[in-house]
């Protein structure tokens, strides 16, 4: 017996051919993509275009192929060109219109500069009108993600500085050595000040340099007359590069040649957390309920630094700031604790050694009793106590400034004889009296994180948060495979990251 098949026809003509809704079922991600950005005003959006000129394709239907195609893991332009062409989906959501990938690409880029974060903004508040989310309570943290250029394109802050220091060094002993050969009316009673030299001033010194060792050429061996003019003609050009360098770092560490506005941050490769410098942007989101209701990215690699703007970015969107506000030991700075405080945002944010006490007081192991945190301290009287009952009296207060202006004062306490302790090899190391120090305002913010945190409350988000936060990471990252922006710059990596955080919410609202 012969085996029997399904009949097979590629020539098989319909009597009504099926019509593209028809072949999209009713409970498809795809008409929940249409259906949320039809609800949302555009008008902002519109206004972009010119009135004038040929008719261009709907902006509507552009935001609704993109954000489509993002919840499908399709982030090229081309690809999504292609599956226009292809996909059943991306026919009926376009209206079967074949968009070529320039105008994807310009779309994405330019036309959503400036208003994306607006159409996030309503997208989050239907969410909000459905109950998914309130508003009142976030989970923040932050990621590094990879930038798209290249790996080894690094300029670094600190060669900028010692190639700059090198130069002025030079410059000035090589001045010093023409004004000693040079004749008494050549002379120059006021030496230029090196070290903040700019390029025309280095290319005039550089002239006067090489106009007293011409005169003077008999006495000046060959390697001094080479050097002069390598002088003449190289020096102005390298510092006027090094100061492009620098106005574009402001005030970073580092950059990249092909991105920028990257920052080389280390990046967490694989599961045994070893990783690499790369360039990247540091992206900051708060969830509620897995959703992100915020997002910002940042050039700074630290957490520390960035909760202030997107505090500023959470109440620009929404008008007011949330409730409570949960966060890891990243963020636990006396800076942010006094901005939350302010704001009067409830913190549920740890400090860095937080984790570390509550693990010793677990394992009911004693903490080591030299600590400055084991010492006694009379706050009346303002002084510690050390292990062999000396007192350690206030000396001096310490007065710094943080990255973004904080003033912050430290008190200094010292020990008034430490020799022959029997105890000095385990309490310091050090040849002098042991020092501690003390910031007041710290550790005031410290103890009342700490009285939030151990409270049930507080121990509840803090499990929380390991389960709100994190896993929406996990789904944009790894199972949505971003891991690497495809744009350049920090204005078009923002809108990128922005397309996943819209397209995961969606996602979200589907399942």
């Amino acid at each position: 017996m012969r085996p029997t098949f399904k009949e097979y026809n590629q020539d098989q003509l319909w009597l009504f051919p099926p019509s593209i809704d028809e072949l999209v079922p009713q409970d498809h991600p795809v008409r929940i993509v249409d259906e949320i950005i039809e609800q949302i005003d555009l008008r902002e959006l519109i206004s972009t275009y010119r009135v004038e000129g040929k008719p261009g394709y709907h902006p509507k239907m552009l935001l609704k192929v993109l954000v489509y195609g993002y919840m499908d893991n399709i982030y090229s332009s081309r690809k999504i060109e292609k599956a226009l062409k292809e996909n059943i989906n991306f026919m009926w959501i376009s209206g079967r219109a074949q968009v070529d990938h320039n105008t994807i690409a310009r779309f994405r880029s330019a036309r959503l500069a400036g208003i994306f974060k607006d159409i996030f903004r309503q997208v989050v508040l239907l969410l909000a009108q459905q109950g998914l989310v309130s508003l009142k309570r976030v989970y923040t943290d932050g990621t590094k993600i990879e930038s798209v250029a290249g790996r080894y394109t690094f300029v670094w802050g600190n060669s900028i500085k010692t190639n700059r220091e090198k130069l002025s060094r030079q410059l000035e002993e090589m001045w010093e050595y023409a004004q000693s050969i040079a004749d008494e009316e050549d002379k120059d009673p006021e030496p230029p000040e090196f070290k903040s030299i700019d390029p025309e001033k280095v290319k005039q010194t550089a002239q006067k340099i090489s106009k007293i060792i011409k005169g003077k050429a008999s006495q000046v061996d060959p390697k001094t007359k080479a050097k002069a003019r390598y002088i003449e003609k190289n020096f102005p050009q390298a510092l006027q590069k090094y100061q492009q360098q620098e106005e574009l770092l402001k005030g970073r560490n580092s950059y990249s040649k092909t991105d920028p506005e990257a920052t080389f941050m280390r990046m967490k490769d694989d599961h045994m957390q070893n990783g690499q410098l790369k360039p990247g942007y540091n992206a900051q989101i708060s969830t509620e309920n897995q959703i992100v209701v915020n997002y910002t990215i940042h050039q700074d690699a630290n957490d520390l630094h960035t909760l202030s703007g997107h505090l500023l970015e959470h109440e620009a969107l929404y008008g007011q700031l949330p409730q409570e506000l949960v966060a890891d030991a990243g963020y636990g700075s006396e800076e942010n604790y006094q901005l939350l405080e302010d704001k009067g945002v409830e913190a549920y944010v740890k400090y860095p050694t937080f984790n570390k006490e509550e693990k010793l007081v677990k394992a009911r192991t004693a903490r080591k009793p030299f600590e400055r945190d084991q010492l006694y301290y009379n706050a009346l009287e303002d002084y510690y106590v050390c292990p062999m009952g000396q007192h350690m009296e206030y000396q001096y207060t310490t007065r710094s400034t943080t990255k973004s202006g904080l003033v912050q004062h430290t008190r200094l306490y010292k020990a008034k004889n430490c020799q022959g302790c029997p105890l000095r090899g385990m309490c310091h190391k050090g040849a002098a009296e042991r020092v501690v120090t003390r910031n007041a305002l710290l550790e005031h913010y410290k103890a009342r994180a700490r009285e939030r945190l151990l409270t049930e409350k507080g121990d509840e988000l803090r499990k929380r948060r390991t389960a709100d936060v994190e896993p929406t990471f996990a789904q944009i990252k790894h199972n949505r495979n971003f891991k690497r922006f495809t744009l350049k710059g920090l204005k078009k990596v923002e809108i990128e990251f922005g397309l996943h955080a819209l397209a995961h919410n969606i996602k979200k609202r589907t399942a």
